[in-house]
């Protein structure tokens, strides 16, 4: 006998399981089997037995035992003898299709498929289309499970070869049926069905089942499992615990649907319903009571408690009791009712952000509301998990939020297990580019780091060795050959040679065969070089036997050994392998033997790590975070939809245009958008105290407006009329973009809970005294200084600022770069002139010199590095023969002393004195840089030494500078009174900019040429403002203006004031 228990929520179900286990069976050492829908609903639901069962005198401290939870296709495998060995589920049915299918492709019913594989085409189009087969396969068997399940009917007429009925388009699909039967031998889904039934019906002992069966929970049954169900309580007692949110609408429904199922498009059933969210959220209910109609049962109906006295309670009793929302004049909205929120926030973080906080706040206000009575769901778990784990994990010890644990539930495997996603990283390796970047993302791995020991510095310095060895992509020229491509040059093998040779001898501009040695590897890194060859040669290894592999057996045998032979697991991790091995094991079994390729392997990999809810992580004593299915109408105190974004919620299903029952579904068959929304139904009627909502309903670029998810919309409107007058100005609460900003002090009671942020909001509001430009006094520097002190300084005051403050600033590291270079930049060009100027003119071989600079890895390969360093070198030798003019056989150093008066005294040495020229040569062109540098050279030579007479060249890639000799009094006061400037630089902020500094001195005390010169260097120039240096940025903000630069003007003519007229004197040679 099948008995239909109905209840508007699954905690009066519960109470009326409980009451009906209470009673045991026959047997004493039957278990009772108990079906359930998803792990979270068999999690809660034995907990919640536990009050019931088993409990003492004063109860609430029972056991549940004894009984047996099941999935429902758990039930249906048991039913039909199948528990470890049934072929027809989609995982092991894609390998025989995937058989069928390149057995069938040059047939003629096979053609659609053979288009779409591409077996009609050649080259890199055939290869492309031929990395869709097993995805194809496993599609195609997701598509004949779904039928067998769903509609079992249409695999018997395509058997039986009936199938007149199929769109001319899908016309190939009840062959290829018929062939994958015919393959795999075994009875097919639907016969199968049959016979199940019949032997259930007939002989009562034919399945391990006791006397009672327990279905609870569902908001869906397909027909056949209404069907074995019906055929089980011929023999056996049946009990389907079923949440019905409104009995009323049932009662309303039971003519309607007595018909059982009909098409989709002909069902009436929504306008049967008064209210609205009934109509729009209920189909899956409604359509699992038209399933059941055509099934002889008896009804039970569980009372529910009543709801509470709020706007929540309120729309619940509405739904119960399908009662259209009207104005109800007697439910005034009380000023602190908070039972339903609904957050607009400027995108995810903000949303987790706001949630945090509304949660400490419900914590706050009830001291009963415990972190286990709060239930956070997600459609988008996966985007949001790291989000929540920073919003409630990586927070300082004195944020509340610190003392809540959260678990998260639902996470793909890829994402908890680490081997597995270094599995999927190594079969990217094997038809990918090996670009600079994968491999350091592989190595970086903790498993991989933990084999080969690398540490945050160790990864540091690899990152730094493979910019600088050119390593681009590719493991060397035999993989680069797959894309076409067979050079050696920018492959990790180029780098590796560079940076192993590194440790044996500098670079020098010498080859070590073909390879140049990379000049930045110490013999202290001797060590780590080795650890970086070995870890790359297992690559290697990795990628050659996963490249070799074929049927899905080597492919899992290859993983198994190379993944471990990568990687190293602590004990707490060593689950790790164990999964690996038994996921890879699987794939193993059930493929027979199937060739695969890479494409074929990473599709079946993505299929094994996607998302999937455990057991383990759901009512743990936590908050737990996880997505709508598992959790589905188990209640809690406090329901949190998190990320109810118009994007992504309902689900955006395509349809699948092969899939049969799409084109024209039946009433009961699945459809992704109406459970959704159902689980949205089912969230509200869940919810006992609170429902909190958050949403992307601001642009977090702009600021743009953005809707609800359609559903939440409606749940707004429905809100609107179940209280005396709209309510969602009350519900809907905008959140500002920052966390600290000043309007969340506004209401009674600051609606943050993390003292960081109050403490800046509150900082905004308070008036703002003015503030000293450093916050504490600083200390002198010492009155003794340097060249090296005093060029700092003057090419940079705000920067030297923040090195005498010991302050450093965070600056973006680029990524190495993943391209071969092919047009070589212009700062790319500079770096490869100038080290050809300076090797040249340091005594080596020109010829070593631009051979060394072809086997660098900086400039294109081939012919195009060739033209790219003559076009460089023509530039550098015109640059080197200039200097050459200016050079001496015998160039000297002069060390420097000089007292400066008033107790200051400046040391230093100028190097490259050539006779009478101090000589400075770059391949830059000239700038303020290189001529106020050498001026304080040359005004610290001329200083020291009163007698001698030195002029100041410096040679540059557009011009030569020559500075004349200065008189060495005039040298000695400049020399003093940048020094003294300094010394009040180091104190306070120096306003004088390098660029702008000169350009006002430019103006040769025309001030308004001055300022227009000074504008152009400050903020005009689109490329290189130098109001955008972050030094200056740091002590003026952002965008500063011109007029911030008080002493510009005073201090431009103490540093430029005696160069600009030698400086007049420059011109081109």
């Amino acid at each position: 006998m099948l008995t239909i228990h109905r209840g508007s929520g699954t905690a009066t179900l519960a109470r009326a399981l409980g009451a009906l286990l209470a009673t045991p069976l026959p047997d004493p050492f039957a278990k009772e089997v108990v079906v359930v829908p998803a792990k979270g609903v068999e999690r809660w639901l034995a907990q919640r037995l536990s009050h019931r069962l088993g409990s003492g005198p004063r109860g609430a401290d029972g056991v549940c035992a004894g009984v047996e939870f099941l999935r429902p296709r758990s039930l249906v495998s048991l039913l039909t003898g199948t528990e470890h060995t049934d072929p027809w589920l989609p995982d092991r049915l894609a390998w025989p299709v995937l058989s069928v299918v390149d057995a069938s492709l040059g047939e003629a019913w096979a053609a659609p498929i053979a288009r779409h594989l591409g077996d009609d085409l050649a080259g890199v189009e055939r290869e492309l289309r031929q990395a869709r087969r097993y995805g194809l396969a496993r599609r195609l068997a997701g598509l004949f499970a779904s039928y067998g399940v769903q509609r079992p009917t249409l695999l018997t007429a395509w058997r039986e070869g009936r199938d007149d009925d199929v769109p001319a388009d899908l016309a190939w699909q009840p062959e290829l049926w018929r062939r994958v039967v015919a393959d795999i031998g075994a009875p097919p889904p639907d016969e199968r069905h049959l016979a199940t039934c019949s032997a259930l019906r007939d002989d009562p002992d034919a399945c391990a089942l006791p006397d009672r069966l327990i279905l609870f929970g569902h908001t869906r049954l397909p027909v056949t499992e209404v069907e074995l169900l019906a055929a089980v309580a011929e023999t056996r007692q049946v009990h389907l615990f079923l949440p019905q949110v409104s009995g009323a609408l049932w009662d309303a429904l039971r003519p309607v649907v007595a018909e059982g199922p009909v098409p989709r498009a002909d069902d009436t059933s929504a306008r049967h319903a008064r209210h609205p969210l009934l109509a729009t959220l209920g189909r899956d209910a409604r359509e699992v009571q038209r399933q059941l109609a055509t099934v002889s049962a008896v009804e039970a109906v569980a009372e529910a408690d009543p709801p509470g006295d709020h706007l929540l309670g309120w729309l619940q009793a509405d739904l119960r009791a399908d009662q259209a929302p009207a104005d109800r004049g007697d439910r005034q909205l009380r000023a602190d009712d908070r039972s339903v929120q609904v957050h607009a926030c400027h995108g995810a973080i903000r949303q987790v952000e706001v949630l945090r906080d509304v949660l400490l706040g419900l914590l706050d206000d009830d001291l009963t509301l415990e972190p286990r009575d709060i239930l956070v769901m997600c459609p988008d778990v996966e985007a949001f998990a790291p989000l929540v784990h920073a919003a409630f994990g990586a927070v300082p010890d004195d944020h509340p939020a610190r003392q809540l644990r959260v678990s998260m539930a639902d996470r793909g495997l890829a994402t908890t297990n680490a081997l597995l996603a270094i599995a999927a990283q190594l079969v990217g390796l094997v038809d990918g580019r090996a670009r600079a970047t994968d491999v350091l993302d592989l190595l970086a791995a903790t498993p991989v780091r933990r084999r080969f020991r690398l540490a945050d510095d160790d990864l540091e310095t690899v990152a730094r060795w493979v910019a600088t060895s050119g390593v681009r992509w590719g493991l060397d020229g035999d993989h680069r050959r797959h894309h076409g491509l067979s050079l050696a040059e920018n492959t990790w093998r180029f780098g590796l040679d560079r940076i192993v040779s590194g440790v044996a001898m500098p670079e020098e501009q010498v080859l070590l065969g073909s390879t140049l040695p990379l000049d930045d590897v110490g013999s202290s890194d001797l060590e780590l070089a080795g650890r970086l060859a070995e870890a790359l040669a297992r690559v290697q290894a990795a990628v050659d036997a996963l490249a070799a592999a074929a049927t899905a057996s080597e492919w899992s045998e290859a993983l198994r050994v190379h993944v471990t032979s990568l990687t190293a697991t602590d004990y707490d991790d060593a689950w790790q392998a164990s999964q690996l091995d038994h996921e890879l094991s699987r794939v193993a079994a059930d493929s027979g033997g199937a060739t695969l390729t890479v494409a074929d392997v990473r599709r079946l990999l993505e299929d094994r790590t996607a998302p999937r809810p455990t057991r383990s992580n759901f009512r743990t004593g936590t908050l737990t975070v996880s997505t709508l299915v598992p959790m589905r109408s188990v209640p809690h105190r406090v329901v949190c939809l998190l990320g109810m974004d118009a994007d992504t919620f309902p689900r955006s299903i395509t349809v699948d245009g092969d899939d049969v029952l799409a084109r024209a579904p039946l009433t009961g068959e699945r459809d992704a958008r109406a459970e959704d929304r159902q689980l949205l139904l089912d969230a509200v009627m869940s919810a006992r105290d609170a429902l909190v909502i958050t949403y992307a309903g601001m642009s977090e670029h702009s600021g743009q407006d953005k809707p609800p998810a359609i559903p939440v919309g409606e749940l707004l409107d429905a809100l609107d009329a179940t209280a005396a007058e709209p309510v969602r100005d009350r519900v809907v609460t905008r959140q500002p973009l920052q966390p600290h900003d000043e309007r969340l002090l506004d209401a009674a009671a600051p609606a943050t809970f993390d003292p960081a942020a109050l403490a800046a909001a509150s900082a905004a509001r308070a008036p703002q005294p003015a503030q000293p430009f450093l916050p504490h006094p600083v200390s002198a520097p010492d009155p003794d200084l340097t060249l090296d002190d005093l060029r700092r300084f003057l090419t940079n005051p705000a920067r030297a600022l923040l090195d005498h403050l010991e302050i450093a600033l965070p600056f973006d590291v680029d990524p190495p770069s993943n391209d071969i270079p092919i047009s070589p930049s212009a700062l790319e060009k500079w770096a490869v002139g100038d080290q050809v100027v300076n090797a040249v003119l340091a005594g080596s071989s020109p010829d070593a010199v631009l051979s060394a600079e072809l086997h660098r890895g900086a400039l294109p390969p081939g012919d195009l590095g060739a033209a790219a360093l003559r076009e460089i070198a023509t530039s550098a030798q015109q640059v080197v023969t200039k200097a050459l003019q200016h050079r001496t056989d015998n160039p000297v150093t002069t060390d420097v002393t000089l007292d400066l008066g008033d107790g200051r005294r400046l040391t230093g040495r100028v190097p490259d004195l050539h006779g009478d020229t101090l000589l400075r040569v770059t391949y830059s062109r000239l700038g303020a840089k290189h001529a106020l540098t050498t001026w304080l050279d040359l005004l610290a030579l001329q200083a020291s030494e009163p007698g001698f007479d030195v002029r100041g060249v410096v040679v540059a890639k557009d011009r030569l500078g020559i500075i004349k000799p200065v008189d060495p009094d005039l040298a000695r006061s400049t020399l003093a009174a940048w020094a003294a400037a300094r010394h009040d630089g180091l104190q306070g902020l120096c306003h004088l900019p390098l660029e702008t500094g000169r350009a006002w001195a430019l103006g040769r005390g025309n001030r308004s040429t001055a300022w227009k010169n000074a504008m152009k260097k400050w903020q005009w120039d689109r490329f290189r403002a130098e109001r955008d240096d972050p030094a200056w940025t740091h002590f003026l903000g952002r965008q500063a203006d011109l007029s911030r630069l008080t002493d510009l003007g005073t201090l431009a003519e103490t540093v430029w004031r005696d160069l600009v007229p030698f400086e007049q004197g420059w011109f081109v040679r």
